[in-house]
């Protein structure tokens, strides 16, 4: 009969009725909270294309109650983890050795708690989670950002920070692999998770809850040295590590084991290597078309004809054109005194159409966005508004690229309004760029 010995020979009886129920309590709270038990997890796991933003997901896994969003998911794990320990304490007639139930409750968080902060970890180490912000977003008013899109510039200017940020999540995570470094691993991830749960509060940035989930399962890992080392570093008594591990008497049983580790190790490899491949061909939250050829700047809008009326230039006017940015990639974003209904997303999700590559216009007021095809041996631009809120606003436009600095559009809008406008761009310094290592003039 194959078994589990413990090599201290640790007894149950040395545990107190307290802690007793406090294990049972976890491993089933855990159990629920950690395992993969909801079917969506395999109809995702099994529908899965392999890019980086699927593998991401499945290391995000959280199970999903009655459409429950938010912390009733907690709530609802914990009364049926409430439920099965009184059950469990009714029915058990013989004792489960406590010791070896504890060290395998967690050795299920330290491999899960890896997963997920390895899973961010890749996509700040390869900043896609983050991108640097776009020429437009530079052109855009502080108070016409949402909180959270700020915080995110925040980090995205500084590329070098992310990726260290990145770094850092990693090694934490790698850490958890071993069990004699889980503790330092665990206290990493509260101070660098707990850090990121304050901001994501504060800044309402969406991801609360999950950030909480992660800082919850390393206290957890944490509390099991916290005596010891309190008794070390406190007390600065002589102190002695718990060096409690499993004996596999069987052999399937270690090759078991071998092939859970290798299977954890080969898909952190995978998602390591697809993540890298998508930033070096394709940021998922950057549209993927190349813009058009000497167009990206800031451009005032020197003269404007609307509809055959000539329009001079106006803050208030709701169809005069201010100015207008041509990214580096098929994006156009026009600044006019028209309302935008803001898109309340967050700019996640992988999406194969760049229309629907929103990250650049999520969060962001002021400026309206739109991806562009162009046809460069006709000359014209197809505009469609990016923002779902304003879903079909539309432009035809042939253009003229007069010469380097210069570029004039003209067409007409999905009303069949006409427009004339001539781009003129402006050659500016951004302090982002030029630092404050050297003298800059403006």
């Amino acid at each position: 009969m194959s078994s589990v010995n413990n090599l201290t020979n640790s007894s149950s009886a040395e545990w107190k009725n307290y802690e007793k129920i406090a294990v049972r309590f976890f491993a089933i709270y855990f159990a629920i909270q950690v395992l993969p038990l909801d079917w969506k997890f395999y109809r995702e796991l099994f529908s899965l294309q392999w890019n980086v933003y699927d593998l991401f997901s499945l290391t995000k896994y959280e199970p999903q109650f009655f459409s429950l969003t938010g912390y009733g998911n907690w709530l609802v794990a914990a009364v049926i983890a409430a439920i099965g320990t009184a059950v469990w304490v009714r029915v058990e007639k013989k004792e489960v050795n406590y010791e070896n139930l504890y060290y395998w409750l967690r050795v299920i968080l330290r491999y899960r708690l890896a997963i997920g902060i390895i899973g961010y970890g890749f996509i700040k180490l390869f900043p896609l989670q983050i991108p640097y912000p776009s020429l437009s977003n530079l052109h855009t008013n502080y108070g016409d950002f949402f909180a959270w899109k700020i915080y995110f510039h925040t980090v995205g200017i500084t590329q070098g920070y992310e990726i260290f940020l990145g770094a850092v999540e990693i090694l934490a995570g790698i850490l958890l692999f071993f069990r004699k470094t889980t503790t330092f691993g665990a206290g990493l991830i509260i101070g660098f998770v707990g850090n990121v749960l304050a901001a994501n509060i504060a800044y309402d940035a969406g991801e609360q809850v999950y950030s909480a989930y992660l800082v919850v399962i390393a206290a957890f890992l944490f509390v099991y040295d916290v005596p010891r080392l309190y008794n070390l570093l406190a007390n600065e008594k002589f102190t002695i590590a718990n060096k409690f591990k499993p004996e596999f008497t069987d052999k399937w049983l270690a090759n078991t084991r071998l092939a859970l580790k290798s299977a954890f190790v080969l898909f952190v490899v995978i998602y390591g290597i697809t993540t890298y491949a998508n930033y070096e061909n394709d940021p998922y939250k950057i549209p993927k078309t190349t813009g058009l050829k000497n167009s990206y700047g800031f451009y005032n809008v020197r003269e404007f004809i609307f509809n055959k009326d000539t329009i001079p230039y106006s803050t208030t006017d709701p169809n005069r054109w201010q100015n207008v940015v041509f990214e580096k990639w098929a994006t156009v974003s026009i600044k006019v005194a028209r309302p935008v209904k803001l898109d309340l997303s967050y700019g996640d999700g992988f999406h194969d159409r760049d229309i629907d590559r929103n990250y650049e216009s999520a969060g962001v007021g002021g400026r309206h966005y739109y991806a562009y095809q162009a046809d460069t041996a006709n000359h014209t631009l197809l505009l469609e508004n990016k923002n779902k809120n304003h879903a079909g606003e539309k432009f035809n436009l042939t253009y003229t690229q007069l010469n380097d600095s210069t570029i004039i559009v003209k067409g007409v809008s999905e009303k069949n309004d006409s427009i004339y406008a001539v781009l003129d761009k402006i050659n500016r310094k951004y302090m982002l760029f030029e630092g404050r290592r050297k003298p800059v003039k403006l």
